[in-house]
């Protein structure tokens, strides 16, 4: 059996922190699993191998939240690259129906108090 030398919540704040966004991939199964897991979810084998997103993707689905306070903020899937997808925010972004399919990058915002860094997506300049 193997032994875990860290939480996967912990690695990937650990990632976060060096501003990196770090994903698992299943050697067993051949793709990338999100989010970050003790076994892979296809087929419950360990170890997962951690890996880094080079922090590009296209916008899947999008929608324009409108909190009882603050500001309204989308919240969209993201197709990363690599090959996961994974929920986040996409600044500049109205939530419109025409921004699926946009590229986007991803950049780190600080967190609250001791909280990790957050990840959040710009849409990509030129596109």
């Amino acid at each position: 059996m193997n032994e875990i030398e860290q939480s996967p919540r912990a690695a990937w704040e650990a990632h976060a922190r060096d501003g990196k966004l770090a994903y698992q991939w299943s050697p067993d199964a051949g793709r990338a699993v999100w989010q970050p897991r003790l076994l892979c979810p296809f087929g419950g084998r360990a170890p997962l191998e951690w890996r880094v997103s080079a922090g590009r993707g296209v916008i899947h689905s999008i929608t324009l939240t409108h909190p009882v306070k603050g500001a309204p903020y989308t919240v969209a899937l993201i197709d990363m690259d690599e090959g996961f997808r994974m929920m986040s925010r996409v600044e500049g972004a109205d939530g419109a129906p025409s921004e699926i399919g946009r590229r986007v990058v991803l950049r780190f915002e600080a967190g609250e108090g001791e909280a990790p860094p957050v990840p959040v997506f710009d849409m990509e300049p030129g596109r």
